[in-house]
């Protein structure tokens, strides 16, 4: 069983779209490394690529 951590602990980073900083998520925990925005909606309103 793993020990459970506090929220100040978990890793976070920084939303490409909106710029605000969002934590770890238990959902995200297989591909952590590929997620890049802090929610569906700030992915769909990513910024077109130059």
């Amino acid at each position: 069983m793993t020990k459970m951590r506090r929220k100040s602990d978990l890793p976070s980073k920084i939303c490409e779209t909106c710029g605000l900083p969002f934590t770890w998520r238990k959902k995200w925990e297989r591909d952590w490394d590929a997620v890049r925005y802090c929610s569906e909606r700030c992915r769909r309103s990513k910024p077109a690529s130059s």
